[in-house]
Parts: structure tokens; C-alpha cells; sequence
């Protein structure tokens, strides 16, 4: 079968320039609703929504962050968008392509951290605009993603700074209210916890030296020294948003309307539906009707507020603005909900829940932090439930973060938020709680239990581990190999994106790659512990500046300042071994938007390319102070096939062993080369055998690819990772696999003495996700077929060739392209 495969595959590529060998789909249109408000003109009134509802996307959890979902039939709206925020979007079938508004509530982090994947995925969706609302630093951040982006050609980004008029579209008008902090200059809104300052490090870099600069690229570290001036950023400043749903009209009662010999059906009624939906009288045959004789009372405008309260400082500028009082008492719009993302520290405060009295007991309260429990990522933790019966120590169950101290009650009615947790402002006014996650780790394991040849294939794996030799020497715990991301691209329910942890010894560990939403899986990974493995963090290698890589940096800088106090040590710079194209987007961020530069040394990876030269002393410094502290003899990197400025990376230790790190990356020979005898090579697998050329246009490597690399490279094992996002659960085997091969999953943890044991879990990992290996086949199956078809149409009906001695017409070459 798979020589007929190879067969195929050669027959294809003959083919395959001679144009396609089936009809194009035609494209998905996920815009229908801009057609739809094209289609209503521009003559259009607000008439007011019919269905309008708020919808926890993350309580405000460490692992999740804040964010709420706002619906209507006309539109959607997304309040803050911290990282992995798009993840749960698609886990939960909330609609990413509809969102043409993002309001944001303050520049930090926390808030925009998933921004910059989200207008990725909104510009690969279709979606011509997206306006973001909030503060004025937004535009700045906009131009700092470029750095790593690209142009962002296609859609059309724009931002409503705090200053500009109220918004209002289909469904509601939008009110900014700017909130200043009573503490001013950079204390303010730091996580909550009291500033660090970081030890003095070995070096200095001013915010204003140039981030292009070629002379200096031996000296990107980014220690503390930087300038106080604050430029662009402004940490002092909140923006709340108060929104007010238009007035829905009544609705026209036709049989009352029929009763009272009104022309229903006829063109004359339509002036009278117009004039007693607009509250006004109707005189028919000689009698006044009235109104509410035949239509239902209007709907009123109800308010929703979402008010950000990041300490102490914000809480009597809030209770002092004159914006909120207008709404509270006897308000001309009735305040229905009030969404609170507060600390608890706030929520004590008793001017805080004097202000949340004064909107009055119909109004109701919606609390989003950390001491709201909630479970977010449900298909995640189903997997690893169902993996650990497969061997509950390289998948071990996901923890939980524990809510420390009492949670503030209130006089007012207040509900905490969960994921999915709903408030209909209409058609009526409630709660719904009928979409809210719960965990139940019973019937995840009894579904697994029941799948066919399953308890069986892991009875035999486990029985095969048994009965293997036993090892050559004492297993050590450490090096641990901690893969937090396997996917690629965009993070998705089950895969998140591209991060491993490999933890040296018990007290030292550094992070390959670092994409969104790693803090979040560190986390789920390691609960309550996760402060004492940020406290052992001692640096980051970034292989290259694609989003699902890096993006998720810098709240593991900022949680990692949060860990070090909470521990009682001092804050010291975290090694970053990055290509110096970061530097400009660090840069830009820290001057425009938030102070993140005092977290960082960064050291140039091609410094640490074989037989680089490097000239500056700081930089030599580092290097050895990064050996020093992993107990390495050896960080190197080497250039690798795919973006420009991508490495790979190998680590030496002391004692002996080599792990080799490819990240995204075609088959390389310097690679092979740098990692010759490794211990351990983790190797990217983004796609199947059979999708060689798809490899090539994006520059990956298939399966047999990455294990090839492997077995040139001498290697003792072979993890693959960085699967496509079309294998979420597992990957297509390829023939190539042996008994030095596995395959990476969310949350497995390995060290070096499971390499005998993972290659035996490959039966129970075919019979947990039989389902899906079957319709991957069938795909891949339904694939092959046509390029045989394309094989033998071409060769029954050959196209007409252009003399050699003529060089081909433009047409020609326009055909052979379509």
C-alpha cells in the first residue's frame, strides 16, 4: 500500500504544474452580515435588536484572563482580548469573523496579549474592518505588531481613542469614559503587586538607540537602566464603556388590528404600522386609535456597563466621575448589568461597594477575576483525562489554581463570572446558565473506557513496557521534558501553540519557544506550583518572530515578576535567546505602551551560531552567565530553512546529554549537523506524508521528513511536535515510524528514561483516536485517488507544448499557473 502511495505521489508531481485536476470549490462567504447592512442603506435608523445577551468568555481566571462576548442579531462585540482568548472563541463556537468591534479597557497585557493573533485570524477570515475602542496607545500597538506581522494588508484597522464621540451602530451606543488613577507614573496597575526593581544587570541599552542599527546587533540585551520618561505609555489610564441599547419598538398586534376593521393586508395599513410603533395616535374611519390598542409597549434602551478597576488607586476616581452618576438613581436609562473587573482587594473596598449600591437593586453585578472558579478549557482537559489512562505519569492530570482568602460579598444582587455564563438583556431580562461548562472526569474516562480493542491495547502496552529490558542505568527524573504547545499556526481546543519546558534540575528550567497562551498552559499544567517553576525560569529560547512562537513572551515576563515576589526573591532580568528582530518589538511596546524592558537581557542568536564572533564584552557575559545557571557546556544554534532569521538550537550539559530543538524548519542539513549524537531531538511535523509540496510552499517538514533528520543526526530518540491544526488530536503514522519515535501531546512529560516506554503507547494512542485516524485516512485516501486521475487524464490527453526553441507566451504561463 504504501509503494502504490509512492507510486502516486511521483505520478502527481509529474502532473502537477499542468494546472488542477478538479473543479475549485467555491469560497466560503463569512460576511454575510456586511451584505446584509450594505443591503439596508444608508437611510437606516436604529429600530433596535430584537435578541441581545452578554456572554462570559474568561472569568478572569491567571490561566484565562477577562473577556466578554456581547450578541445581537446585527452584530458582535468583544470587550478585552487577553491571550487565549481566541482559543476558547473557537472551542466554544463563538463566531471570530463577526467581530468588527473590540473594546479594550486599559493597555496592559493582560488585555491585548491575544490582539495580535486575533487580527491575524480576522484578516484571514475576510473581515474588511475592525475598530478597537479604548486607550489612545492602541494605535501605537498596532504599529508594533508590524514588526513581526508584516503590513497587515487586507483589512482596515482602525482605533476610537477614549476622546473621540460615542459610537452607535445597529444595536447600541457605545460611551467612553476615561478614568485616571490617583497614582501616578509606572506603580500604577502593576498585577497587583507591589514593583520590583530587578538586580543590577551587565549592561545598559537607552529606549531611543536605534533598533536598526547593524553595528550593534552583538549588544540587544535589555537590562534595567532604561529612560523614566514614560513617552506614549500611560499606565494611569482606564477606560470604561457605557452601553446603551436603542429603544426596540412594539410590535403590531394584526388581530387586534383586524378587529377594529383596520385595512390589514392592504397597502394603507402600512402609514398606520409606522405611525403606532412611533408611539403616536391613528385616526381611522372617524375614531382615534390609540398606540397601545394594537401594538406591544416599546422595548426601553437598557445600559450595560464594563467598568476595569485594576487596584486601589482607580476606586475613587471611579466613584467620583460624573459619567457613572448620571446612570445611577433615577437614570433616564436604566442600568440593567454591571460587568466589574476588579480585584478582590477593590471589591472589599467599602467605596467600591457603596458606588456599586448607587446603581440602585434592580441593577444587576457581574464579577470577572481570579477567585472566580471556572472551568474554560474543557476539550483540553478531556484529552489528558482519557491519555492518563493510558499512563498516568507521562500524562498527568492537569491541576487547578486554588482561590486564596475570602471573596467579598456584597448587598447588591452580584453573580461571579464562568465560562459560557450568559445575561439576556432580551428579550427578557435573566441569567442563563444552561451553556456553562462543568468537568466530569467519570464520563470522560467511562467514554474511553467503552471504545473498542481500548483497555486491551493498554494492558498490552503496559504488560510490553514490563517485559523490556531494563534500563542500563538508574532512570533520572531530570532533564523533564514538558511539552505545553504542539500545534501550529493559531491555538486551537485541544493543541495549543508552539512551547516546551525543559526542566534542567528541580530549582533551574528554560522554555523552547514561547507562544500565546503558554502562561495559561503552565497553569492548567502545573496549578498552584506554577509560581515556583516561574521562580526556576531562567531563560527563553525564541527560534523566530512568527506570532505562534513568541506572542506569549511577555506575560511570562510580567507573571514571572508576580512569582518572584510572591516567593520573596529579587526580580533579575530573564535571558532571552532570540533573533535581534525582537528587540524592535520589545522596544516599541515598552516606549508606547507598557515598561517590559527591565525584565529582559537579550542575547543575539546568531551569537551563539558556531564560530560567531562576538564583539561586545556584555554579550560574552551573558552567554557565560546563561551556561552558568543551566549548568550547560554548550548553547548553540544554527540557521534553519524556513523564515528569515529562523534557528534551531542545541543544549549541552554538563553531564553529558544533548537535546536539539529544530523549530519550524524544512529538513536541514546544518541542523543534522549541530545536533549529531543528540540524546533527544524534538523536531517539528506539521504535516503528513503525501503533502510534500504543500511542505515546501511553508517551508515544514512531514512526518518521515523529521524522522529522517533524526536518524541522520544519530539521534537516541525522536519526539515530533508542531503538528497542523488539521491533526488536532493525533497524527497520520507514517512507515517510517520505529521504537526511537513519538509523538507530543498537551501536557505530556517526558525524560529520558520513557524513551523505551512512549513508542509502546502508540497501540492505545490508535484505538483512543480510532474515529479519527479513519476519517484522516479517508481523506487522505479520497487525495491519492485524484491525483491519479490527474495522472492518467494527463496522460490520455497530453496539452500542447511550447517549442523548446521558443520561449513560452505570457498566456502560457498564466495557464499553467491557474
Amino acid at each position: 500500500m504504501w509503494a502504490l502511495r509512492s507510486l502516486l505521489r511521483a505520478a502527481a508531481g509529474r502532473t502537477m504544474s499542468q494546472g488542477p485536476a478538479r473543479r475549485q470549490r467555491p469560497p466560503k462567504d463569512p460576511l454575510r452580515h456586511l451584505r446584509t447592512r450594505e443591503k439596508r442603506g444608508q437611510s437606516w435608523e436604529p429600530g433596535g435588536p430584537n435578541t441581545v445577551y452578554l456572554q462570559v468568555v474568561a472569568a478572569g481566571g491567571r490561566d484565562a484572563g477577562a473577556a466578554l462576548y456581547v450578541f445581537s442579531e446585527y452584530n458582535r462585540y468583544l470587550f478585552n482580548c487577553g491571550e487565549g482568548i481566541q482559543r476558547l472563541m473557537q472551542e466554544h463556537k463563538l463566531k471570530v469573523a463577526r467581530l468588527d468591534n473590540i473594546f479594550l479597557t486599559r493597555m496592559h497585557w493582560c488585555n491585548v496579549g491575544g490582539l495580535c493573533g486575533m487580527i491575524l485570524t480576522l484578516k484571514e477570515t475576510g473581515l474588511p474592518k475592525c475598530v478597537l475602542s479604548g486607550p489612545p496607545q492602541l494605535e501605537k500597538y498596532l504599529e508594533a505588531i508590524k514588526v513581526f506581522s508584516g503590513p497587515l494588508k487586507g483589512i482596515d484597522l482602525a482605533v476610537r481613542p477614549h476622546s473621540a464621540p460615542e459610537y452607535k451602530d445597529e444595536t447600541m451606543t457605545v460611551f467612553q469614559i476615561p478614568i485616571h488613577s490617583e497614582y501616578k507614573g509606572e506603580q500604577s496597575c502593576r498585577d497587583h503587586q507591589p514593583a520590583q526593581r530587578p538586580e543590577r544587570p551587565l549592561g545598559r541599552l537607552s529606549p531611543k538607540q536605534p533598533s536598526d542599527s547593524g553595528s550593534t546587533e552583538n549588544e540587544q540585551h535589555f537590562p534595567y537602566g532604561v529612560s523614566q520618561k514614560m513617552d506614549g505609555r500611560d499606565p494611569s489610564l482606564v477606560v470604561a464603556f457605557v452601553c446603551k441599547l436603542h429603544v426596540k419598538k412594539g410590535n403590531f398586534l394584526v388581530l387586534k388590528a383586524k378587529e377594529l376593521g383596520l385595512p390589514v393586508g392592504t397597502a394603507a395599513i402600512a402609514p398606520i404600522i409606522a405611525a403606532v410603533k412611533a408611539g403616536k395616535s391613528v385616526t381611522f374611519e372617524g375614531r382615534e386609535i390609540l398606540p397601545e390598542e394594537i401594538c406591544t409597549p416599546p422595548d426601553p434602551g437598557l445600559a450595560f456597563v464594563v467598568v476595569e478597576c485594576p487596584d486601589e488607586g482607580f476606586i475613587q476616581p471611579i466613584c467620583e466621575n460624573a459619567a457613572f452618576k448620571r446612570y445611577q438613581g433615577k437614570a433616564d436609562a436604566p442600568v440593567a448589568l454591571v460587568v466589574h473587573l476588579a480585584p478582590e482587594s477593590v471589591l472589599l473596598d467599602s467605596r467600591y461597594q457603596q458606588w456599586m449600591e448607587r446603581f440602585g437593586p434592580d441593577t444587576q453585578h457581574l464579577i470577572l477575576n481570579e477567585n472566580c472558579a471556572s472551568v474554560h478549557n474543557l476539550r483540553s482537559r478531556k484529552i489528558q483525562t482519557q491519555l492518563n489512562l493510558i499512563h498516568p505519569d507521562i500524562f498527568p492530570p492537569l491541576a487547578d489554581l486554588r482561590h486564596k482568602g475570602e471573596g467579598a460579598t456584597f448587598r447588591v444582587p452580584a453573580v461571579r463570572a464562568e465560562c459560557l455564563l450568559k445575561y439576556q438583556l432580551r428579550p427578557r431580562r435573566e441569567w442563563q446558565r444552561d451553556a456553562i461548562l462543568t468537568c466530569n472526569p467519570d464520563e470522560f474516562i467511562a467514554e474511553a473506557l467503552e471504545l473498542p480493542d481500548f483497555q486491551e491495547s493498554i494492558q498490552e502496552s503496559r504488560k510490553s513496557v514490563q517485559d523490556g529490558p531494563a534500563p542500563a542505568e538508574k532512570r533520572s527524573q531530570y532533564p523533564e521534558i514538558v511539552f505545553l504547545g504542539t500545534g501550529s499556526a493559531i491555538p486551537m481546543k485541544i493543541r495549543n501553540v508552539s512551547s516546551t519546558l525543559v526542566n534542567i534540575s528541580s530549582d533551574r528550567s528554560l522554555l523552547l519557544d514561547c507562544g500565546e497562551g503558554t502562561l495559561g498552559q503552565l497553569c492548567r499544567h502545573y496549578g498552584d506550583e506554577v509560581d515556583r517553576v516561574l521562580g526556576t525560569l531562567a531563560a527563553v529560547f525564541v527560534s523566530h518572530l512568527h506570532a505562534d512562537h513568541h506572542t506569549g513572551l511577555l506575560n511570562i515576563l510580567l507573571q514571572r515578576e508576580r512569582a518572584l515576589a510572591s516567593l520573596g526573591k529579587p526580580l533579575h532580568p530573564l535571558l532571552v535567546v532570540a533573533p535581534t528582530q525582537l528587540r524592535a518589538w520589545l522596544q516599541q511596546y515598552h516606549d508606547q505602551c507598557q515598561e517590559i524592558l527591565h525584565h529582559v537581557n537579550l542575547i543575539p542568536a546568531k551569537c551563539l551560531q558556531k564560530r560567531a564572533e562576538v564583539s561586545s564584552p556584555i554579550v560574552e557575559k551573558l552567554i557565560s552567565s546563561l551556561l552558568e545557571m543551566c549548568d550547560l557546556e554548550k548553547f548553540q544554534t544554527c540557521l534553519v530553512r524556513h523564515c528569515r532569521h529562523a534557528f534551531g538550537c542545541a543544549l549541552v550539559h554538563a553531564s553529558g546529554w544533548k537535546v536539539v530543538y529544530s523549530g519550524d524548519t524544512m529538513p536541514c542539513d546544518a541542523l543534522v549537523q549541530m545536533g549529531k549524537d543528540a540524546t533527544l531531538l524534538i523536531h517539528e511535523a506539521t504535516l503528513e506524508d503525501g503533502l510534500e509540496e504543500e511542505a515546501v510552499e511553508k517551508t515544514h517538514s512531514t512526518t518521515s521528513q523529521a524522522i529522517t533528520v533524526g536518524m541522520q543526526m544519530n539521534a537516541k530518540f525522536i519526539m515530533l511536535n508542531h503538528f497542523s491544526q488539521r491533526y488536532a488530536k493525533i497524527p497520520l503514522f507514517s512507515p517510517d515510524f520505529n521504537d526511537r519515535v513519538g509523538i507530543a501531546f498537551d501536557h505530556m512529560k517526558v525524560c529520558f528514561g520513557d524513551f523505551p516506554t512512549v513508542p509502546k503507547l502508540i497501540p492505545p494512542l490508535k484505538a483512543l483516536f480510532a474515529g479519527d485516524l479513519e476519517e484522516m485516512e479517508e481523506r487522505r485516501e479520497k487525495r491519492e485517488l485524484r491525483l491519479l486521475r490527474a495522472a492518467l487524464l494527463s496522460r490520455e490527453s497530453p496539452q500542447k507544448r511550447v517549442p523548446r526553441d521558443e520561449p513560452p507566451s505570457p498566456q502560457s504561463k498564466k495557464a499553467r499557473a491557474q
